[in-house]
Parts: C-alpha cells; sequence; structure tokens
C-alpha cells in the first residue's frame, strides 16, 4: 500500500471537501449542519497556504483519503500565539485503518517542531471515536460546554480537548 503523508495543494480541494461533507452528513462529526461546494472552501483552504498553519492529506496510491490541519486558536489574541487547534477527517470507507493516528502524529510532531506550545481539539461530546483517538495521543479534557451546540433540534455538549507539546 503506497502510503504518504504531505501538505495539501490546491488540486486536493475537492477531495478535501468531500470527506468533509460526509462528517456534516453523518451529523454528530461537526458542528457544520450543510455541506460545501468547493468554491466555498476556497477561502478556508487560503488560510491554511502558510508554513504555520498547514493542512495535511493522508494519501492511499496516490488517491486522498484523509486529512488533518492546524489552525489558529483564538486569531488576534497574542497571548495565544503558541496555541494550535488540530482538527481531522477521514474518508468513512477508510474508517478503521490508523490514518486518524498517522495523521495526529505528524500534525503533532509538527507543532512541536514549529514551536507550538500546547494543542486544543474542539469537539462534540457524541463524538466518542475521537475521543478514543485523542486520549490514545494524551489529550485530556479541559473543558465542556454543557448543551451548546443544536444539531437539528437536539441539543449537546461540545469539548475542549487539550495537550500540551
Amino acid at each position: 500500500m503506497g502510503e504518504n503523508i504531505r501538505k495539501a495543494k490546491k488540486e486536493d480541494l475537492e477531495r478535501i471537501t468531500e470527506i468533509y461533507n460526509q462528517s456534516i452528513k453523518k451529523g454528530n462529526l461537526t458542528g457544520d449542519l450543510k455541506t460545501y461546494e468547493t468554491s466555498e472552501r476556497l477561502p478556508w483552504f487560503n488560510l491554511h497556504l502558510n508554513e504555520r498553519f498547514p493542512i495535511f492529506v493522508y494519501e492511499n496510491e496516490g488517491y486522498v483519503v484523509g486529512y488533518a490541519y492546524l489552525s489558529v486558536y483564538r486569531g488576534g489574541r497574542g497571548a495565544f500565539e503558541d496555541v494550535a487547534e488540530i482538527s481531522y477527517y477521514i474518508d468513512f470507507e477508510f474508517h478503521g485503518n490508523n490514518i486518524g493516528s498517522k495523521l495526529i502524529q505528524h500534525s503533532l510532531e509538527f507543532a512541536k517542531e514549529s514551536g507550538f506550545h500546547s494543542i486544543v481539539a474542539i469537539l462534540l461530546k457524541i463524538n466518542k471515536k475521537s475521543i478514543g483517538l485523542l486520549n490514545k495521543f494524551g489529550f485530556e479534557k479541559w473543558g465542556e460546554l454543557p448543551e451548546i451546540a443544536n444539531l437539528h433540534g437536539k441539543f449537546v455538549n461540545h469539548l475542549y480537548y487539550g495537550k500540551k507539546l
């Protein structure tokens, strides 16, 4: 199996959008409620065309099957410059193949080498698989906002997980 993790290129955006839309349709993996067209994701993608907050894609035989990215946490507030938020999404057909683990490990190594002090992950409490994955990498629950996310009439908690590097 030809596997590779690399920084995303503009040509990957359509595939990245497809993978993200899978999570939206599932209904319990993200706070977004409606799917995106690839063109709608371009501003988000362009924010990550820098050295500090990249998008990493995971390829299997040259086909993007997952991605992870670091984002600014509390942008514009200097006290949080050494903190990044991590997010990751895997094509449902490739769940259970350790791709999420490989992307998180790669992202954490990159973050540490880049001088970040802490990494946060913000997720829905009903996303049990992601909680388990974060725990595997030493993330801890740092906070919980009760019933703050409205997923089509069902209110769920929002969690903050964190890890010091």
